[in-house]
């Protein structure tokens, strides 16, 4: 299946939140047993080292279940490992230069703010944008302006006249009350990070998100 399918096939993303390696993993597990195919791990203040043994875990665990697996930049980590991909922030290496050491076979994600950024992203070698915040969240440093629900009404329609057709997946302090309105504007794709792993069940929770998203 071509990357640009896969991404298309995967409405819900987890973004690891939790630090160490037992807890990541049951945070990991909670995803995939409540349904969720599409998990990408984020430890920015860890060693390569740790980043490879997590990594290295997590996509074991992802195979168990069929779930696509990328990591939050270190593309020649993702590469060590066998990850399907990446996810680029601004100050990490360029599309090119990810695809370049990934190969073509693997998912490159990007994140942008503007239509202006996904307009520059466009026809580089990527396979959808993560566009946010939507609202604050205390997950990220340096956060860049909140969008909220008309900011990605906004930026899907200009996305739509200049005919940009890359999957958008939304981030940002996202709530299972936010899906309904951010369904209306045209979001079909989800990343979420506090909303699962500080859920009381974090398995349930991913099995309502999916149900929201899925009821269009």
């Amino acid at each position: 299946m071509e990357r640009n399918e896969i991404v298309k096939k995967l409405p819900l993303q987890l973004i690891t939140q939790k630090q160490t390696l037992p807890e990541i993993l049951a945070e990991v597990r909670s995803f995939l047993e409540g349904g969720g195919r599409w998990v990408q791990l984020r430890m920015k203040e860890a060693s390569v080292q740790e980043i490879v043994e997590a990594g290295s875990a997590v996509l074991a665990l992802c195979r168990e279940y069929g779930a696509v697996f990328i990591l939050n930049d270190h593309p020649p980590i993702a590469r060590q490992i066998g990850a399907d991909g990446v996810h680029l922030g601004r100050e990490d290496l360029s599309p090119e230069q990810a695809r370049a050491m990934l190969g073509a076979e693997k998912i490159i994600g990007c994140t942008a703010n503007t239509f202006e950024e996904i307009e520059r992203l466009n026809g580089s070698p990527i396979d959808y944008i993560g566009l946010g915040p939507y609202r604050f969240t205390a997950t990220k440093k340096n956060l860049a302006p909140v969008l909220g629900a008309e900011g990605y009404r906004r930026i899907l329609s200009q996305m739509n006249a200049h005919g940009i057709t890359l999957p958008v997946v939304a981030i940002g302090g996202i709530t299972l009350f936010d899906i309904a309105e951010l369904n209306r504007v045209g979001v079909r794709y989800y990343a979420l990070s506090g909303a699962i792993s500080r859920a009381e069940n974090p398995e349930e929770t991913t099995r309502q998100f999916l149900a929201d998203i899925l009821d269009l």
